[in-house]
């Protein structure tokens, strides 16, 4: 959420009416979250101006671990300085620390590609956005879960019903610093999640969502504290309890 906000970012100041806007102080602290979107907090050190050149070798955009040869345009002036200023540093600043670390495993190639080609500075921000739109789309829809075995039929469902929330097991990355609470597409997926961790014994689905509209589903190591929730279903796996029990 945080880099897709910061993408927007960045393609509204290349394409700002008053021409492509760098941020000479691109730090972190500079930023902050507003209603789930990134805004800037000081354009003190923002500039519109493109550095001028009379060739090719006059345009090195240098960083303290990198440097990266420009064209110079027949105006005089290094192309695109300053668009991809401010994507090499979101990239250092943001992507390299968030995008590596809580995408489902079949997203994380797509989000690799993104990290690698901003790193290089192979994709410009119109890219770059188009990439990140593509990577939420596959992530709301679902669609990254073609081809995948179906666990849910290992599961019984007791609608109505949640386990009592407390202290559990916990996972990466959840939610919750108690437990294991990560956001899912639906029922299918928390049953593979489930399915995959020994300590899981049932999952409950409730309707609290995240910011991209995905159901966040509570793991737990046992089932038997169950009390009524009237917008809850709660799954056990069938190999820790038998039908006569339930």
């Amino acid at each position: 959420q945080i880099c897709l906000s910061l993408v927007k970012l960045l393609f509204y100041l290349a394409h700002s009416p008053l021409g492509s806007i760098v941020l000479l102080d691109f730090q972190p602290r500079q930023f902050v979250m507003v209603d789930g979107n990134l805004k800037v907090t000081d354009m003190d050190d923002a500039s519109t101006e493109e550095l001028s050149c009379k060739e090719d070798n006059d345009c090195t955009l240098d960083f303290p671990t990198k440097s990266f040869p420009l064209k110079c345009s027949v105006a005089g002036k290094c192309e695109g300085i300053n668009e991809k200023k401010n994507l090499f540093n979101a990239y250092r600043y943001f992507f390299t620390y968030l995008l590596p670390h809580s995408a489902p495993p079949a997203l994380r190639p797509l989000l690799s590609d993104i990290l690698n080609a901003t790193g290089d500075l192979r994709y410009g921000i119109n890219e770059t956005l188009r990439a990140f739109e593509k990577v939420l789309h596959l992530y709301k829809s679902g669609l990254y879960l073609q081809k995948r075995p179906l666990l849910l039929k290992d599961y019984i469902s007791l609608r109505g019903f949640r386990t009592l929330e407390g202290e559990d097991y916990k996972c990466w990355p959840s939610y919750s610093h108690l437990g294991c609470l990560l956001s899912v597409h639906g029922a299918e997926e928390a049953a593979a999640i489930c399915s995959s961790q020994p300590q899981c014994q049932s999952f409950v689905l409730t309707q609290r969502r995240t910011w991209t509209g995905r159901p966040l589903a509570s793991f737990q190591s046992s089932w038997t504290d169950l009390v009524p929730d009237a917008n809850a279903v709660v799954y056990i796996k069938r190999s820790s309890s038998s039908g006569e029990r339930l």
